[in-house]
C-alpha cells in the first residue's frame, strides 16, 4: 500500500503532526505504537499483525513484562522490542473500551502516554495507529478528538523533547474521514 499524505500541522517548536495514510508496519519512523490492550496479548488487529510482523521476541517481552509488573492500566503505555522490525522499539498503548467511562479522557492519557515514552527512550519519531477504535469500539468522534487533544497537549508540555515528528496512519474509512473533518477544525 503506497502512503498518502492526508494532512500535515507544524507546531510551534518545531514539530510535526501528519496524518498519512498507508501501512503502520512499513512507517518510516523510529518507533510504532500497538494499540494493545492491558494484558499485551496480541490477539487480533493491529497487535496481531504486529506480532506477527515482530515475531517472538516481541511477545515474550511483553509477557515478561505483565508478569513482573502486572497488566498495564488503561491509559497506560510500555515499550518492547521491535523484534524482526525494522524500528528501535515498539509502544504498546492501552486505550479505553466503550462503557468504561470517560473514555476521551482515557484515550488521551493513553496515546500521550505512548509519546512520553518515545519521548523518555530519546526517539524522534513515532507513528500510531486508531486505538480504541476497532475491537475496543469507541466511537470514532471521541477517538479523533482525543488523537488530537493528545498531539497538541505532549508539544506543549515537551517543547524541548527529541520526539518532533508525529504520524497517525489510517486505512481509508470512517475513522480518517472523522479525523480529516476534526483536524479542519483546529
Amino acid at each position: 500500500m503506497k502512503e498518502s499524505l492526508i494532512k500535515r500541522i507544524t507546531f510551534p517548536n518545531g514539530g510535526t503532526f501528519s496524518v498519512v495514510t498507508g501501512d503502520l508496519l512499513k512507517e518510516p519512523v523510529e518507533t510504532i505504537v500497538n494499540a494493545a490492550n492491558g494484558m499485551l496479548s496480541h490477539g487480533g488487529g493491529v497487535a496481531a499483525a504486529i506480532a506477527r510482523a515482530a515475531g517472538s521476541k516481541l511477545v515474550e517481552e511483553g509477557k515478561k513484562l505483565v508478569r513482573e509488573q502486572g497488566a498495564v492500566p488503561t491509559g497506560g503505555a510500555v515499550v518492547t522490542t521491535a523484534g524482526k522490525l525494522p524500528f528501535k522499539g515498539v509502544v504498546h498503548a492501552v486505550g479505553p473500551r466503550k462503557g468504561d467511562g470517560e473514555e476521551e479522557r482515557k484515550l488521551v492519557q493513553a496515546v500521550e502516554s505512548a509519546f512520553v515514552r518515545a519521548h523518555e527512550q530519546g526517539w524522534t519519531s513515532i507513528s500510531f495507529p486508531g486505538i480504541s477504535s476497532g475491537i475496543f469500539a469507541v466511537p470514532l468522534d471521541i477517538c479523533s478528538r482525543a488523537y488530537l487533544t493528545a498531539v497538541q497537549q505532549f508539544f506543549e508540555e515537551y517543547p524541548e523533547s527529541p520526539l518532533k515528528t508525529i504520524r497517525l496512519c489510517l486505512f481509508d474509512g470512517p475513522l480518517l474521514d472523522q479525523v480529516k473533518h476534526d483536524i479542519e477544525e483546529l
